[in-house]
C-alpha cells in the first residue's frame, strides 16, 4: 500500500472529500496503490444510492472507481453507528473498517494524506 487517504469531511458541503478522492484516483491511474479510510462525517461518502443535480460530482461514483481500480476502501464502524448507516448501506468495494485496521493501514503507508 503505498499511500493512505484518510477523508473526515462529509460527501457534500464541502470539497475536501472530493478533492481527496480526485488525488486518490489520480494516482491510482499512474499505477499507485491507494487505500481509502473514512472517518466521521466521511462515513457518509460509502452511502449507496446518492443522487445529485446533473453536472454535480457524485461521491459514489467517484469511490466506485477508486475500488474498480484496485483501492481498499474502509468505512469507520462506530461512525456508521452513529449516523445510522448499516452495512447493507454501504457502497459495493466498501467495507466496515475500525481503527485498529487504520492503525494497521497507517504503519504500512508510506504516506498517509488527511482530507
Amino acid at each position: 500500500m503505498a499511500t493512505l487517504f484518510i477523508l473526515n469531511d462529509p460527501p457534500y458541503g464541502t470539497e475536501r472529500s472530493y478533492n481527496g478522492l480526485r488525488l486518490a484516483s489520480s494516482l491510482l491511474k499512474i499505477g499507485e496503490g491507494v487505500s481509502v479510510f473514512l472517518i466521521g462525517d466521511a462515513a457518509a461518502c460509502a452511502k449507496s444510492g446518492q443522487r445529485v443535480p446533473p453536472g454535480y460530482y457524485n461521491i459514489e461514483v467517484m469511490l466506485h472507481a477508486v475500488h474498480r481500480a484496485g483501492g481498499a476502501i474502509g468505512v469507520c464502524g462506530s461512525c456508521m453507528d452513529a449516523r445510522g448507516i448499516s452495512d447493507e448501506n454501504l457502497i459495493s468495494g466498501a467495507h466496515r473498517s475500525s481503527m485498529e485496521e487504520l492503525a494497521q493501514w497507517t504503519t504500512q503507508a508510506e504516506k498517509a494524506l488527511v482530507f
